[in-house]
């Protein structure tokens, strides 16, 4: 296989960096809200593993070559649905880790036709498969702004300005 168009290091990365953002952090920091309707460390972790799993279902889809419009979601119904934050931080960055992992493998793998393929996202748009792994680096950097600002007790987004 020839040199993948993704960066499959700086993809891993993403999970060490969120735990360095993390690290240390007591309970009631990792939960602290600035207002109900904005999203405390723990949940932003919780949106970012759903991120994980819906880009990885992407991933899949397009490679599969399947006509299936490329899957969107509602970030914060799945946030609230699931009650994140009565998760635990270390374990949703667990499966977000376990996740990239797997995925990483399967990225040394594709060769550069594959990096190629493409699909149709929600709206309507055609992205290929390098491009929703740059997005998905890029949202992570996004949700690691946020961490920062929530952990300096300031309010802000209580989601991405990203479009999922």
């Amino acid at each position: 296989m020839s040199q993948s168009p993704v960066d499959i290091a700086l993809y891993l990365q993403t999970h060490g960096q969120l735990s360095q953002a993390v690290e240390g952090l007591p309970e009631e920091t990792l939960k602290w809200k600035a207002a109900p309707n904005q999203w405390s460390v723990t949940e932003v972790l919780a949106h970012l593993a759903d991120h994980n799993i819906v880009v990885s279902f992407r991933i899949r889809e397009i490679l599969s070559r399947s006509e299936a419009r490329l899957p969107a979601f509602s970030q914060d119904p799945w946030v609230d649905g699931q009650r994140a934050n009565e998760g635990n931080a270390a374990d949703i960055l667990n499966a977000f880790g376990a996740l990239l992992h797997y995925n990483s493998l399967l990225f040394q793998r594709l060769t550069p036709e594959d990096w190629e393929k493409t699909g149709v996202n929600w709206k309507g748009d055609t992205v290929s498969l390098a491009a929703i792994i740059h997005a998905f680096i890029a949202h992570v950097q996004v949700h690691l702004a946020q961490i920062a600002r929530i952990k300096q007790g300031e309010s802000g987004l209580h989601h991405s300005s990203c479009t999922l």
